[in-house]
């Protein structure tokens, strides 16, 4: 065991975050701590660090375990390399080689030198003194700094590019326990790839990450600590498991509370038809069961929290477009004498929804931009080579916010937008993207660069185009919001085509992956996993295809993963239903049990039959209903 937490609470004036943080993690384990934004996550997090003191409870950590936290290191020197900042880590080991080097040539004869140099190397060995150049070697270029970058100074990096040193000098300082907030950010899929596959995965210490790349804790973590209302609850496995294990213990809940409320409705008609009788007998026999009744309702389970029942966004396209949707050809983008890309065509098609992808840099937002702006002159367009179908409307979502009114609330600024939209409407598409109670009457210049994404994607899900061009539009997210996306996505009946680096909102929404560089775009007809795959063959036929030609390579098996996902995607949505039906039937229960009580009602006994025949029909239905959901 290298860390337990117990019953750890901590509140900020009246906002009490965490309740019950308890939890252990053992030496070497993979953890990630999930939650939705403001579950309490950085500030768990933190205080294992030490960079904040909880109101109560207990931490124990292993004597002698070293914690490294993102934020501690953060401070980096502007005057220096990247790659002098970087080797600062192994100063002491840079110390006793130099030192070594030095008793080499003092050693002869030396008594006194030769036994400092044997105390020296055990020491030197020890601290992996001679892998210290090639694990430097293997950070500078995974973190993406190799070539002339890793001799730039750090003032003259962007503010992502330090966040990606610091990060680097926490790998390289390897402390038993890695504490990872957002490790993910600033990085490309390459570098996130090898992130997973090279560092963590053979990382010795253990790591606890806050991420909502749920494909990067797939590939990574073998346990969930989920914060939801200010609890801890830990699951064995990585993200997918942990989703899976916490839908069936839902839908185990939901059996106990539907059982324990069947329960307690059978024992007060029981009790009520014993005070019928107005025996002696059987009104004792009815107050012992009120008592038994007392101590059910008492500790009767309160209704699990139904995800399911959430907020979910329909997307309408206004009208329908044409067949063929966009067609570009040969585009190129120039910067004075610098080719930033040349050669980058594609073709997209009603009903697609593709991911662009590529290395940062390669220009990926600049292509989107330049065909969005085209969108609203096809002459232009045309005489670029690109060509827009017909009835074709752009909805275009950027990640700088540009057509968000600084001055407005968040509510005015959806409902100035749609006008026809009611409040409580309103409101719910909001709720959806984390915006509830007061939080909808901030203005826009208060919020965060990720909450005026927020809005803006909430703006774009209302608009009602049939293409939408979409920059990184999962940023920001959390994992519930990027769901909302995610269903939107996938129930939508116009073309999408977007940039991203979540790879499980690739993977769970992309029917084409297009791979873009600076010399042009490549097809693979499938996700982000088939993208992979088809990558690793290294196979130049027909189904890799430069530009918008048409692909001749079977894709069975991939036709055989999205009916399977189609599949579960149908089977989720019959669980909704089915679990919303449930809901209905309870509610109409209790409504008749309070029509019932009703004077007009128990004294007109033709109105009191119909309406207890209603209940005994609503309750067999709900006994169906409970039967169905297994």
């Amino acid at each position: 065991m290298v860390l337990s937490c117990k019953n750890i609470q901590k509140s900020f004036g009246a906002d009490v975050i965490l309740k019950d943080g308890t939890f252990m993690i053992e030496d070497g384990e993979k953890v990630a701590m999930i939650g939705v934004n403001g579950a309490g996550k950085t500030t768990l997090l933190k205080i294992i660090a030490g960079e904040l003191q909880a109101d109560s409870g207990e931490i124990s950590i292993k004597k002698g375990c070293s914690i490294g936290y993102l934020s501690q290191m953060e401070n980096v020197s502007p005057e220096n390399t990247v790659k002098e900042e970087l080797t600062e880590v192994f100063a002491e080991i840079i110390k006793i080689e130099r030192e070594m080097r030095r008793l080499e040539k003092e050693m002869d004869g030396n008594s006194a030198a030769m036994e400092r140099y044997t105390v020296l190397s055990g020491r030197f060995e020890h601290m992996n003194g001679y892998e210290y150049e090639s694990r430097l070697r293997g950070v500078i270029k995974g973190l993406g700094f190799d070539g002339e970058v890793e001799n730039r100074q750090i003032s003259a990096l962007s503010g992502g590019q330090k966040t990606r040193v610091a990060l680097g000098k926490l790998l390289l300082s390897a402390p038993d326990l890695l504490l990872l907030d957002e490790p993910t950010n600033h990085l490309d899929i390459e570098n996130i790839q090898w992130l997973e596959d090279a560092f963590l995965k053979s990382y010795a210490g253990a790591v606890i990450i806050i991420s909502h790349d749920r494909y990067f804790l797939d590939k990574t973590i073998t346990k969930v600590i989920e914060i939801e209302n200010g609890r801890s609850t830990s699951y064995n496995g990585n993200y997918s498991s942990f989703s899976a294990k916490k839908a069936e213990d839902r839908a185990i809940a939901l059996k106990h509370y539907i059982d324990s409320r069947r329960e307690v409705k059978r024992q007060e008609e029981i009790i009520k038809k014993l005070k019928s009788f107005n025996r002696e007998k059987s009104i004792k026999a009815a107050e012992s069961k009120e008592k038994r009744l007392a101590k059910m309702e008492e500790d009767m389970p309160d209704r699990p929290e139904n995800e399911t029942e959430k907020i979910r966004i329909a997307l309408e396209p206004k009208k329908q477009s044409g067949n063929d949707v966009l067609d570009v050809t040969g585009l190129k983008k120039t910067f004075g004498e610098f080719v930033l890309f040349e050669n980058a065509s594609l073709e997209l098609k009603r009903g697609e929804t593709i991911a662009l992808i590529g290395p940062n840099g390669v220009g990926k937002t600049t292509l989107i931009k330049m065909i969005n702006e085209m969108s609203g002159d096809h002459e232009t367009a045309r005489t670029n080579g690109v060509r827009f179908g017909a009835n074709v409307i752009v909805g275009y979502f950027d990640q700088e916010h540009a057509t968000l009114d600084e001055e407005k609330t968040i509510f005015d600024e959806v409902s100035d937008a749609f006008p026809s939209m009611k409040n409580l409407e309103i409101r719910n598409v909001l709720a959806a993207f984390a915006f509830s109670a007061d939080d909808v009457f901030k203005t826009i210049d208060k919020l965060s660069g990720g909450e005026k994404g927020r809005v803006a994607l909430a703006k774009l899900m209302l608009g009602g185009a049939n293409l939408l061009i979409l920059d990184e539009p999962t940023n920001h997210l959390d994992v519930f919001s990027k769901d909302v996306l995610e269903e939107a996505l996938k129930g939508y009946m116009g073309t999408t085509l977007y940039i991203s680096h979540d790879r499980y909102f690739i993977n769970h929404t992309a029917d084409k992956v297009l791979d873009m560089s600076r010399t042009g775009v490549k097809q693979y007809l499938g996700n982000y996993d088939y993208y992979l795959e088809r990558k690793a063959q290294s196979l130049d036929d027909d189904s890799v295809l430069p530009g918008n030609g048409t692909p001749g390579e079977p894709v069975n098996e991939w036709k055989q993963k999205k009916e399977a996902a189609a599949l579960e995607r149908k089977n989720a949505a019959a669980m909704q239903r089915l679990e919303k039906e449930i809901a209905e039937a309870e509610k109409r229960i209790t409504e008749l049990d309070e029509l019932l009580e009703l004077k007009e009602i128990n004294t007109n006994a033709e109105k009191a039959h119909a309406v207890f025949e209603e209940k005994t029909g609503w309750e067999e239905k709900l006994l169906e209903l409970y039967e169905r959901l297994g």
